[in-house]
Order: structure tokens, then C-alpha cells, then sequence
């Protein structure tokens, strides 16, 4: 293999297959890349037997087509500390010749038939379409719900549940502190509309796929089989074994919440957003903690620390006349779910009273539950 391509495109290439490369690894090769050139495309490919990435990148001069196994970590080294606008690489069966301006490396190489194949999209299959720009929206504002502990075993929670139902994609993820869910459109291909595919995908991939939807108006194709999932961009198709695991009734729990809401208040988003991070300040890891009192007109939020001291903060809510109702959360969640509302200006706030769970719904498509702290 024997090529010239852009310094930058490799760069960008390398670091978004780099995250499939397992940090550590019984099976040295899959710390590496393999790299194929053929006419002017460079495909790169990542692996670590559970989740996988191939990335096209086009608009290389290739001397002579071939492929070859490339340390990641060094390569991506030389490409991020050069300023030259081109790099070349020359495989042999020892070292691939690396050349960028004036510097020279040589990189060992190992033999390509030892790193393992990454399934293929199957065309043929049962798959849906949707847009890259409405998916990275979907993921955004439920993945982060997902259950990032070793929460006595319970795995399925640490993915992200996917569900293709008619015209509807559906994201869904839960700690059992909270609980997001998004939908949005999508095309079916290869199965009619009443049938219902459930799959958990696991955080890696999801956060892989994220990374690659660059272009919002792209289509995304998605096929979700009985024990692993593909996802094929443009530029790139990433595989996935899927999480295993039974997955809590989350329309129910929705359902019920929403069922006894009988306060509703409508909150600005940024602004809310500013004063749930004045007042949680003086929180400290044990006092993950801000006290609102809902009120006519306003919202007063209270916070105190053990060593950090105490937060009063008001936000005026002139569009909201309902009974006082006093709540307690903790911070950080409405900290990372108000982040996902890029975009949005107002969200809405269903609840109960403050000992039951709390429902924040923006547009149509997207719920975000969460558990208020007990007094």
C-alpha cells in the first residue's frame, strides 16, 4: 500500500475511528488500525470485537492499492504535531514508511489477515432511515440519562434502548433516578409498519455514531437484528453487539407520572438554566441539593453546603398563576438535561407535588423524568 493523502482528513479519520480502539486489550492488533487503499479511497477500520467503525475517506492519490496494519496512537501523534499538508504512506511487510515535510518515520506493521472482519451492512435486511441532524438531537438529550455506575448488575441500563414503531424512531434512557425519552421520523425499509423492533445499544457505540453525524441533512441507515445493530453513514459504518437485559416499563412509569400532574409551569430555558447553576454554587458531593419553591410569578431556589455556605436565587415566572408546590433535585440532573435543549426556549414542567417524580416536556417528541431528593 502506497499512498498520499490530506494531513487534516487522516487527522479528523484517525481520531473518530480512534474510539473504537479498546484502551487496553489481551489481543495487541486491535490497538492498531487496519487501512486499506484502493483508487483514490483510504478505508480505516477499528475494532474491538464488541464495537467496530469503518470510515471511508476519499480524495487520496494511491500508487499502489494494498492494506496494512498502523499503530493508531503514533500516527495520530504525527498527525497532530505536523503542519504540512500531506502525508505519505508506504507499506512493506515490516514497516510502513511515513513522510510528512522534512520528517521521516517508520512504524512497525504486523500481518493484516490477523485483524478480525467487521460485519457488513446488510441491504438486503430489515433497516430504517433517518436524518443525521434529528438523530444527534435524539441522542443528545436522552443518552446522558443512561446509567454510567455498576448499579448491582443491572446492564440493560447502561444502554440506550432503540425502538423502530411504525414511521417513529424512539430513544430511551434510564438510571431509575430519571428517565429520557426522544422520537423523531423515520423511513422503514424491509418490514411493515406495525411490527415493533426493540434493541439496547451499548454507550460506546452510541457515543461513536454521535461523533460521525456531521452533516445534518444526511440520511442515516439503522438495522437493528437479534443481537447487534449497524449504523452506516455516508462515510462511515459502525457495528455494535447489542447490551442484553430486560428493560423497565418506561411507558408506564411516564404514564403514571403524567396521570397525577396536575401543575403545570412553563420555564424558560436558559434562564432556568442560569439560576439552577447560581444556586447549586455552595452544593458540595454531600449536599447535591437545590430546594425550589414554585409560586405565583416566581421560583425561589435554596442551596447549602456543610463547609460551602448557602445560595438564595429567583427567577421570575410571569406566565405561571398556579398553587405554590415545593421540590427538591439535585442539580446536576437539570444541569445536563437543560444543556440538551440547545435551541429550545421554553420547556415544560408537569408534577404532582415534591414527593413524586417530576416531568419536563419540550415539543411532541421528548420527555425528561426525574425522581425529586426526599425532605
Amino acid at each position: 500500500m502506497k499512498l498520499t493523502c490530506p494531513r487534516n482528513s487522516l487527522l479528523t479519520a484517525c481520531q473518530l475511528v480512534s474510539a473504537a480502539v479498546p484502551a487496553r486489550t489481551t489481543k495487541e492488533i486491535l490497538s492498531s488500525i487496519k487501512a486499506t487503499a484502493q483508487d483514490d479511497a483510504l478505508t480505516l477500520i477499528a475494532f474491538d470485537t464488541e464495537v467496530g467503525i469503518r470510515y471511508e475517506l476519499r480524495g487520496n492519490t494511491v500508487s499502489r492499492a494494498g492494506s496494512a496494519i498502523l499503530p493508531i496512537a503514533q500516527l495520530t501523534d504525527i498527525l497532530k504535531n505536523s503542519n504540512d499538508d500531506e502525508i505519505s504512506l508506504d507499506t512493506g511487510t515490516e514497516v510502513t514508511k511515513v513522510k510528512v515535510g522534512t520528517s521521516r518515520y517508520e512504524l512497525p506493521t504486523r500481518p493484516v489477515d490477523e485483524f478480525p472482519d467487521l460485519p457488513a451492512f446488510d441491504d438486503a435486511g430489515r433497516y430504517h432511515e433517518i436524518t443525521a441532524g434529528i438523530l444527534r438531537a435524539m441522542i443528545r438529550r436522552t443518552a446522558f440519562a443512561a446509567d454510567k455506575k455498576d448499579s448491582g448488575g443491572r446492564f440493560a441500563l447502561k444502554g440506550v434502548l432503540w425502538e423502530a414503531e411504525g414511521r417513529v424512531a424512539r430513544l430511551v434512557a434510564t438510571d431509575t433516578k430519571r428517565l429520557a425519552l426522544c422520537e423523531g421520523p423515520a423511513s422503514v425499509y424491509g418490514v411493515a409498519d406495525s411490527v415493533k423492533a426493540t434493541h439496547l445499544v451499548p454507550p460506546k457505540a452510541i457515543a461513536l455514531l454521535e461523533r460521525n453525524l456531521t452533516d445534518d441533512g444526511e440520511l442515516v441507515r439503522v438495522g437493528l437484528r437479534t443481537n447487534d445493530a449497524v449504523f452506516q453513514t455516508e462515510r462511515a459504518m459502525i457495528y455494535t453487539t447489542l447490551v442484553q437485559g430486560r428493560y423497565p416499563p418506561y411507558k408506564d412509569i411516564i404514564g403514571q407520572t403524567r396521570k397525577g400532574a396536575a401543575v403545570q409551569i412553563p420555564l424558560p430555558v436558559e434562564g432556568f438554566l442560569s439560576r439552577v447553576r447560581q444556586a447549586a454554587i455552595v452544593t458540595d458531593d454531600e449536599s447535591k441539593r437545590v430546594e425550589m419553591r414554585f409560586s405565583p410569578g416566581k421560583v425561589a431556589m435554596q442551596a447549602r453546603g456543610a463547609d460551602t455556605g448557602s445560595s438564595e436565587v429567583e427567577l421570575l415566572l410571569p406566565e405561571y398563576d398556579g398553587p405554590e408546590v415545593n421540590i427538591a433535585f439535585d442539580p446536576s440532573y437539570l444541569v445536563e438535561f437543560l444543556r440538551a435543549l440547545e435551541g429550545e426556549p421554553t420547556v415544560m414542567l408537569e408534577m404532582t407535588d415534591g414527593t413524586k417524580p417530576a416531568l419536563f416536556k419540550c415539543g411532541d417528541g421528548y420527555v425528561y423524568l426525574v425522581m425529586p431528593l426526599a425532605g
